[in-house]
């Protein structure tokens, strides 16, 4: 999540976590050489999409680089990294996809589909040239006869969820920011608020529509495909998502309460004691509950070092029941910040609505994250932790000092007891129940700098995973640097490799799907 200098105190504390005709086509084909793009893919020749655009709706769009809805179409969250291609084509239905996908594959041409674009894996830049697939038209929510599904498209953004479901009187488990594409976190699981109630994103799925490498369009389901168990946790490596159907569920608790406490760092030891004793319990943090914090530089408050920013949020309430805050409150914080409201306001107290900066794309900036799953807070560990985040920050010119350090705690008990483990290919239901990662925000000048960042990232990373004393990282694909390896990202367990790659060489052999978490690289 990229932040913002001109929050306020409390404000920044409180983050969660984004007709064209033929002749007009032909007149921007002068993408060879186009200004501004990348000089890489400029580089590489491209066949002529004059084949491709007969067999397009009359709603799709072509776009190439050089013109403002190219820019506008390939516009990406983070800087760092950066695919490249040729063209930009926003399908205007589900079939639209599937013949994209065809002609590029008839011509060996690459392609990379995407929703939101805030993918920021390192594997994203092995996308140097070719066809980006921009999901954008296909925004929808069709809510079933009987109220128990809805159908979503595939680039239908997180806040049109909500407020569709919302106004129906409706929810499902979405993420936390309204910019991001619903269905792609999603596919590599999906946390969110309601999880301790009703699982993870992808624990809702009905069925899937879904373009697979060799550009058949077809439906993912329990009964009729074996994509089914690889779809929900692993589900970037195998097609194109058109629509999904989910499960929604009635709105019975639209009141939400957040209590957002401030500390300095020499309470690291008492505020993580209380966290693990308080809130996480041992994996049995309750379903209304979520709690998260924060390591940020806030120059007003201290000047040299980070501080803590520490959020509990209740489902159901006004206030958070005081046995949850009373614990704190007796560590005299700095600061305390209350609110109240509805589901629909969590966004913008965390500054992570539609309109906020941190929705913003091409500026420049980028986010990257080395993310782990913990058990439970390591004290000694998180103070290790904290040194190595200050010593890596401090300074208002460091490149890094606008990095932020997020320690997610939602609710594992509906992801425990929704699906068994070997359900689905997420693989870390049982045992994990903090997702933490810093953020490492900068501007993009070197690759210099992209390597001091990744250096900087996996050091912190390290120091958890250490104090973690397991004997493999797991590491949440969503949010993933880009290096990690199969078993970090889709579980140890022998089985698991060996089922995703007999799948992956069985749907994608020629590996059409290899830029996000590949499974096969060879």
């Amino acid at each position: 999540m990229r932040w913002s200098k001109t929050h306020s105190l409390l404000a920044v504390a409180g983050w969660c976590l984004t007709a064209t005709c033929d002749d007009d086509l032909q007149a921007q084909k002068s993408f060879l050489s186009p200004d501004g793009f990348p000089d890489i893919a400029a580089m590489r020749e491209m066949p002529d999409l004059d084949e491709l655009l007969p067999k397009l709706s009359d709603t799709a769009r072509v776009y190439y680089p050089g013109t403002d809805d190219f820019k506008a179409a390939s516009a990406r969250w983070s800087a760092n990294p950066k695919p490249r291609v040729n063209a930009v084509v926003v399908p205007g239905t589900e079939e639209d996809v599937a013949e994209t996908v065809r002609f590029a594959n008839s011509l060996d041409i690459p392609f990379l589909a995407y929703g939101g674009a805030h993918g920021t894996l390192s594997t994203l830049s092995n996308m140097d040239w070719g066809i980006a697939i921009q999901l954008s038209q296909l925004s929808s929510v069709e809510i079933a006869a009987d109220g128990k599904t809805a159908t979503i498209g595939g680039g239908t953004l997180m806040k049109t969820v909500q407020d569709i479901l919302w106004d129906a009187g409706k929810q499902t488990v979405t993420g936390a920011c309204e910019c991001v594409s619903y269905v792609g976190p999603a596919l590599g699981g999906g946390h969110g608020w309601l999880q301790g109630h009703h699982g993870l994103a992808s624990d809702q799925f009905e069925s899937l529509n879904v373009v697979l490498a060799d550009g058949t369009l077809t439906t993912v389901s329990p009964e009729s495909n074996y994509l089914w168990w690889a779809m929900r946790g692993a589900g970037h490596n195998f097609g194109i998502v058109t629509s999904v159907t989910s499960k929604i569920h009635p709105l019975t608790h639209p009141d939400w309460a957040l209590e957002t406490f401030m500390f300095a760092g020499d309470k690291i030891e008492d505020l993580y004691t209380l966290a693990n004793e308080h809130l996480l319990q041992y994996g049995n943090q309750p379903a209304d509950l979520v709690s998260f914090s924060f390591w940020m530089h806030v120059p007003a408050v201290d000047p040299v070092n980070p501080v803590l920013a520490f959020s509990i949020m209740q489902e159901g309430v006004t206030t958070v029941s005081s046995t949850y805050t009373s614990p704190f409150h007796a560590l005299s914080p700095l600061a305390v910040d209350i609110k109240s409201g509805t589901y629909r306001d969590i966004a913008s107290w965390f500054h992570i609505n539609a309109d906020s900066p941190v929705c913003l794309k091409n500026t420049g900036l980028a986010g990257l994250r080395f993310p782990l799953y913990l058990e439970r807070h390591n004290v000694t560990a998180q103070r290790a932790l904290y040194t190595a985040f200050a010593d890596g920050t401090r300074g208002e010119d460091n490149p890094f000092h606008d990095s932020v350090f997020i320690f997610e705690g939602y609710s594992f008990l509906g992801v425990k007891g929704r699906e068994s483990g070997d359900s689905s290919a997420f693989a870390y239901r049982e045992g994990n129940n903090m997702l933490v990662s810093p953020n490492v925000q900068y501007t993009v000048t070197t690759p210099e700098r992209d390597e001091q960042a990744r250096e900087f990232g996996e050091r912190l990373r390290d120091i958890m995973w250490q104090g973690s004393g397991r004997r493999k990282k797991r590491v949440y694909v969503n949010y993933a640097y880009g290096d990690e390896g199969v078993e970090e990202l889709y579980g140890d367990e022998e089985w698991r490799g060996e089922r995703l790659r007999g799948l992956k060489r069985r749907y994608d052999p020629r590996g059409r799907f290899n830029y996000y978490a590949p499974i096969l690289t060879e």
